[in-house]
C-alpha cells in the first residue's frame, strides 16, 4: 500500500510505501520518517526492556543502509558514532562541500533567506562543477538528524570532515550563510584589533566559532594541490579565513593581511580562497531585492546568477559584477523589502565583497571555479 506525501521543505508531492522505515524526497533529498501506523510484534528472546539497545542499534545501521547511495545531502559521507556500527559509510571524493545554514529561527533576530541560499549553493555545486550529494554536509535547523544541526560542535566536527586527509587534486568548499560578528583580538594578530567571527545556533550558550580556529581547522592542514574555497553570507566576514591577502578592489591591487604579531596564517602547501559577503567592518544583507519571491543572502543571490550566466567568469569580474548589483539595490534602497537603514547606521550599511587568499594571483585572469 503507498501513501501520498509532501515533503515539508521543498514541498514535492510524492507517493512511498507505508512499510518503508525511511522515506527520501526525489526533489531535495531530505529524509522524512514514515510516522504511518504499523502493527508491532515483540522482539524474540526476551522483554522488550532487555532488548531496547539491540533495536535502537537495529535501526541506527537501517537508517545508515538506507541512505546510501540515495543519501540526505552530505549523510553519506559523514563519520558517524561507532554505535552506528557504520564508522564511515560512503567514500570522500575529490570534491567535498560543507554547506552551513544558520536562520535561528527561534529567535526574534531570525534571518529567513539562509535555507534558500543553502540549497541554491547546492544546486550550484552540482549543476556546474559536478560535485554529488554524498560528499556533502548540509547543516541547517530543517534537517532531521540532529548531527546536522548547525551547532558549534556540528559545525567544528563538519570543517574537520572537509580536509580530513585532504590530497592533491582535491577542491573543497565551506559555504556559510548565517549571522557574523566581532570580538576583540588579544593575540595581536588582527590589523584592525578584532577577531571576526561566526554565529552557530546555539552561539549564546556555547560561544562562537572564531577566526582563528577557522584558520586552524580548514587552512593551515591544506596540502600541496588541495583547493579551498569558502564562501561566507555573513556581517563582519572579510578575512574570517585569517588569509595572508586581500584584494582591493577599489585599488586594484593586493593587500597584505599577516597578523602584527609576526605570526604566519599559511597552508601546508594547498591553496584557500575567500570571498565574503563584505569587509569587516560592514553588515551583510538578508534581502528581497533581488527576487520578488525569496529571501536570499545578497552575496549568494548575486553570485549564483552570474557564475550562471558567466561559467567562464574571473575573481575580478565576478567581484565587480557584485559589487555593482549591490550598488544598484542600494540606489533602489531596497533591503529585505524597506528602505536602507543608512541613516541610521551609517554609509557601512552597504556591503562590498572582499577577496582574500593564501597566495597572490592574477584576478582578472584566473577563472572562478569551485
Amino acid at each position: 500500500m503507498e501513501i501520498k506525501i509532501i515533503c515539508h521543505r521543498c514541498k514535492q508531492k510524492f507517493s512511498a510505501s507505508t512499510t518503508t522505515e525511511i522515506i527520501i524526497c526525489p526533489q531535495c533529498r531530505t529524509v522524512i520518517p514514515n510516522r504511518t501506523p504499523r502493527k508491532q510484534s515483540p522482539p524474540s528472546g526476551g522483554h522488550y526492556g532487555s532488548s531496547i539497545p539491540s533495536l535502537i542499534d537495529n535501526l541506527l545501521k537501517k537508517l545508515c543502509l538506507a541512505l546510501k547511495p540515495a543519501t540526505a545531502p552530505g549523510l553519506s559521507s559523514f563519520v558517524y558514532p561507532k554505535s552506528c556500527g557504520l564508522d564511515n559509510v560512503g567514500t570522500l571524493g575529490n570534491k567535498r562541500a560543507v554547506l552551513c545554514g544558520v536562520s535561528y529561527k527561534k529567535w526574534k533576530y531570525k534571518l529567513k533567506g539562509t535555507i534558500n541560499d543553502v540549497f541554491n549553493m547546492r544546486a550550484l555545486l552540482i549543476q556546474y562543477y559536478e560535485y554529488r550529494d554524498e560528499n556533502m554536509l548540509i547543516l541547517t535547523e530543517e534537517q532531521p538528524d540532529a548531527r546536522l544541526i548547525p551547532t558549534k560542535a556540528n559545525i567544528e566536527s563538519s570543517l574537520k570532515w572537509l580536509v580530513k586527509d585532504c590530497r592533491s587534486g582535491d577542491s573543497l568548499v565551506f559555504y556559510y550563510s548565517g549571522h557574523g560578528l566581532r570580538q576583540p583580538d588579544f593575540e595581536d594578530d588582527e590589523i584592525d584589533g578584532f577577531d571576526e567571527t561566526i554565529c552557530p545556533v546555539d552561539f549564546l550558550k556555547e560561544g562562537m566559532i572564531v577566526d582563528n580556529d577557522i584558520y586552524k581547522t580548514i587552512v593551515q592542514p591544506l596540502t600541496e594541490g588541495v583547493r579551498l574555497h569558502a564562501i561566507v553570507d555573513a556581517c563582519h566576514s572579510g578575512t574570517i579565513l585569517d588569509l595572508e591577502h586581500y584584494y582591493d578592489n577599489n585599488e586594484q591591487q593586493w593587500k597584505d593581511n599577516k597578523p602584527p604579531s609576526g605570526a604566519r596564517k599559511q597552508t601546508s602547501g594547498g591553496k584557500a580562497y575567500c570571498i565574503s559577503a563584505c569587509e569587516d567592518d560592514q553588515v551583510a544583507a538578508d534581502t528581497t531585492a533581488f527576487s520578488s519571491k525569496t529571501m536570499n543572502g545578497a552575496l549568494t543571490y548575486i553570485l549564483i546568477e552570474v557564475v550562471k550566466a558567466d561559467p567562464d567568469v574571473t575573481y575580478g569580474n565576478l567581484l565587480k559584477r557584485i559589487e555593482e548589483r549591490n550598488e544598484k539595490a542600494n540606489e533602489r534602497g531596497c533591503v529585505g523589502g524597506s528602505r536602507i537603514l543608512s541613516r541610521i547606521f551609517g554609509p557601512n550599511i552597504t556591503q562590498k565583497p572582499l577577496l582574500s587568499a593564501s597566495e597572490q594571483f592574477n584576478v582578472y585572469e584566473t577563472q572562478f571555479k569551485l
